[in-house]
């Protein structure tokens, strides 16, 4: 049908636009972080809600297990990530019992040390339980980073480094994360 090709052909090319105009010095720091906490054996915490909680466990899987480790100089650590969105039984306790808010950050003052690195991702930049968690590993003296789109919400300036996706539309602000993932990714096996 004519609509859809004409559908299929817009994402297409508002996609290319958005990628085009990637904030690429904020990637260069993303991963100069990324690289200071493996060298110095460092944990990495990621979190977000739905589709950005997803793309938190996908980071465990993509930097921590095989890929990362099969490509690996020697002598060279492995990435110490933990998703925070991963233990559902700890994540449900601390909402049930507490509140959704602190859900992220609770397990932050339990798990995390001084010199960590918290992501936050929030395609909004205003999830309250992400600025929560990114609040309380700045005051524990992490590195925070945050990944989000439209203006950078107002988790922009709870982030030591914020990447924001040049788009205001929620799934190509989601794209640009994932493609985000994958060239950190490529970076990282380098370098």
């Amino acid at each position: 049908m004519a609509k859809d090709q004409e559908i299929l052909q817009n994402y297409i090319q508002d996609l290319q636009t958005t990628l085009e105009r990637l904030p690429k010095e904020t990637i260069l720091a993303i991963v100069g972080a990324l690289r200071q906490a493996r060298d110095q054996h460092k944990h990495v915490f990621t979190f977000g809600n739905g589709s950005s909680s997803a793309l938190a466990d996908v980071l465990g899987v993509a930097y921590g297990k095989g890929v990362l480790r099969k490509s690996r100089l020697p002598g060279r650590p492995a990435l110490r990530l933990v998703s925070l969105a991963s233990n559902m039984p700890l994540f449900s306790a601390w909402a049930n019992d507490s509140a959704y808010e602190v859900v992220f950050s609770e397990q932050l003052r339990s798990l995390g040390d001084a010199g960590d690195v918290a992501i936050g991702i929030s395609a909004s930049g205003n999830s309250p339980n992400v600025i929560g968690g990114l609040q309380t590993a700045r005051e524990m003296g992490m590195t925070t980073i945050g990944w989000t789109g439209f203006d950078g919400g107002k988790m922009a300036k709870h982030c030591d480094i914020c990447f924001i996706a040049p788009s205001t539309d929620m799934e190509q602000i989601e794209d640009v994360h994932m493609i985000l993932n994958h060239i950190l990714l490529h970076m990282l096996r380098e370098g």
